[in-house]
Parts: C-alpha cells; sequence; structure tokens
C-alpha cells in the first residue's frame, strides 16, 4: 500500500517538528483509504505525552486520541496512520518504535529533522506495521502536485 500525502500537510509535520525541537513531535493523519491507498487529508497534531524522554521517545494522550478520533468521524475521515519526529536522528523506525507500534494496516510517518531543520536527505519516510507486528515494512510516500 501507499501513503498519498499532499506536499502542505508533509510541510505542516514537519513545521511541528521544528517546532517541538529537540523533543519527538507526534501526531495522526487523517484521511481516506481508497484504490489500495491511505489518502492523508489532514495531519492531526497530538501532545507528545511522554514525560520520561521526550527527546527519544513518544506517547499518544488516550483522551486526546479519542478526541481527534471523534473530531475526524464528523468531517468524514479516518485516522489512517501516525507521524512522530525523529531528532537528530535518521527517519527510520526505532526498536521502541517497533515495541509500542499497536495497529497493522496504518501508515507510520516518520520525520528526520537535525539541529532544529528538516534534515537535508532521507528526511520524511513511510512504514506500515506487519500483520505478525514483528517489523516495519517500507511503504511508498507520494506528494503529488498540487
Amino acid at each position: 500500500m501507499a501513503l498519498i500525502c499532499p506536499p502542505e500537510v508533509l510541510e505542516a509535520v514537519f513545521r511541528h517538528a521544528e517546532q517541538t525541537y529537540p523533543y519527538e513531535c507526534c501526531g495522526l493523519l487523517l484521511g481516506t483509504f481508497a484504490q489500495g491507498a491511505r489518502r492523508v487529508s489532514a495531519a492531526e497534531r497530538m501532545r507528545n505525552a511522554n514525560t520520561t524522554s521526550p527527546q527519544t521517545r513518544y506517547d499518544l494522550d488516550p483522551r486526546e486520541h479519542l478526541a481527534a478520533q471523534r473530531s475526524a468521524r464528523a468531517r468524514g475521515l479516518e485516522i489512517i496512520g501516525f507521524y512522530h519526529s525523529h531528532p537528530d536522528h535518521p527517519a527510520h523506525p526505532s526498536q521502541f518504535d517497533l515495541d509500542h507500534a499497536a495497529w497493522p494496516g496504518y501508515s507510520y510517518l516518520i520525520v528526520s529533522i537535525a539541529r532544529g531543520r528538516r534534515a537535508p536527505s532521507d528526511a520524511a519516510n513511510s512504514f506500515e506495521l506487519a500483520d505478525d507486528r514483528s517489523r516495519f515494512l517500507p511503504e511508498p510516500l507520494l506528494t503529488p502536485d498540487p
């Protein structure tokens, strides 16, 4: 499956990551499942609820997650994935990401921020959790022209 994300939504994710640096940011990808792809309509910022190691870990607040899910449904959208940043690290899942990923069938978008700015290369990658939850599988991240 592919993640189709408009450039302006990806830019919003990068802005969120730059604003929260040196801490990880996190949020939801809202959109639809259609024609073998996940189509992003919006990125919903969430608060990083991790108070132990927010520089290298993130947690979603369950109440905030539920409220965002209800809001998305009211707009005719679904949660189709999650995003978070890796401050000063590559945009690839860590072992912690794998250990805490809960749901196959969603996109997991990771953006890399280096010294407070978008990393110069390989700055955004999307993954899908394998059905057996043993690994992340790379998925195409498509950003169509507006």
